[in-house]
């Protein structure tokens, strides 16, 4: 007879209580029971208290744990993306992207989360559908990493072109795409906490505040093309651009480096600050220049601010962030960034 999947985790949870010590009234998911299994089991939850010390000792004078494995968070976010160029002869452009506004339900238990947004620009006021954000974080006591992409492809706005100034032009030429990675280590990990005031899995107790470095890697492509732009518009453009298209695509490999600090301003209040300026090596071409490798530069900035219950079981935060990247050459400087805003509410809970 064959055995149904279905049936394989009942299999497993009955070997394990087979398996438990007599002494163990009932199956327990907790690190000291699952200890008690044998000693493979053991070994794994020992490993497993070492890696916690090791990456997320603190001393509890100054942070505290939330003390909850599991926490739902209901999330808002928006944000907006914009385009500078700053042109031979003081001329300059300017687009703005229209704001867009998604609102979530996430489930985390430790590190892990999972969840899902739904963009209500996108379903109410009809706007584009081709723009798209994605970030994941993991975030410890002695470091932190990233993984990002930011994607737009239309629904910009141009307000600036050259000489003519006040414009509310639709410019649909664009398609800029922006990915990376970052590492980075606090040096001051033992009393300043970015988890408390960016993650909500920590609780900061007394002000403290830190100076952090790692490195950071990411991809830039952009595609601005002017060429649908009425003629009056058109001859703004700068005479390297002979067919109005502003293009980049490189890679970048750079040092991120910045100082953070959490003030306590009132029991169970926190506000925190980050910024990093991004410097390295860029390696690629810009416009109609040939492949060439040159310095790059980026800005990271971020704020909070968070309450935590007494029981720390509710906790509300509101988070701004601002991206900011420059490309420079021969006689154009292109400014871009996305400043975003979100709210979070959630609850800490523990269902073992």
């Amino acid at each position: 007879m064959k055995l149904r999947l279905i049936y394989l985790p009942f299999l497993f949870i009955a070997l394990m209580t087979l398996l438990t010590p007599a002494r163990a009234e009932a199956l327990s998911f907790s690190l000291d029971s699952i200890a008690e299994w044998g000693r493979f089991p053991r070994f794994v939850v020992n490993t497993y208290r070492w890696g916690d010390r090791f990456f997320n000792g603190y001393d509890t004078t100054y942070v505290q744990g939330a003390g909850h494995k599991f926490s739902a968070k209901l999330t808002s976010e928006s944000w907006v993306d914009g385009y500078h160029f700053e042109l031979p002869n003081s001329k300059q452009i300017t687009l703005i992207s229209d704001p867009s506004t998604s609102a979530g339900v996430y489930l985390s238990y430790l590190a892990v989360s999972v969840g899902y947004d739904v963009n209500f620009s996108q379903i109410f006021e009809g706007k584009d559908l081709s723009r798209k954000r994605f970030r994941f974080g993991f975030n410890c006591m002695l470091f932190g990493a990233e993984a990002y992409l930011i994607r737009n492809d239309g629904g910009t706005v141009m307000r600036r072109c050259g000489d003519y100034n006040h414009l509310k032009v639709n410019f649909n030429g664009l398609t800029t795409k922006l990915w990376g990675i970052d590492t980075y280590y606090f040096f001051n990990h033992r009393k300043y906490s970015e988890a408390a005031s960016f993650n909500f899995s920590r609780v900061q107790k007394r002000s403290q505040g830190s100076f952090y470095a790692g490195f950071s890697f990411y991809s830039q492509e952009l595609d601005f093309n002017f060429s649908g732009l009425p003629e009056i518009l058109r001859e703004q453009l700068p005479e390297e651009w002979p067919d109005r298209r502003y293009e980049v695509n490189t890679k970048n490999y750079a040092i991120r480096a910045g100082y953070a600090y959490n003030w306590v301003f009132k029991p169970q209040w926190v506000l925190g600050v980050s910024a990093s300026p991004i410097i390295g090596l860029r390696k690629g071409y810009v416009s109609y220049s040939d492949s060439d490798t040159s310095f790059s530069m980026y800005n990271r900035i971020k704020a909070s601010v968070v309450w935590n219950s007494r029981n720390h079981r509710l906790f509300f935060g509101a988070v701004a962030k601002f991206d900011m990247s420059i490309v420079n050459d021969k006689r154009t400087t292109y400014t871009g960034g996305v400043l975003s805003g979100e709210a979070v509410f959630g609850v800490r809970f523990d269902l073992w």
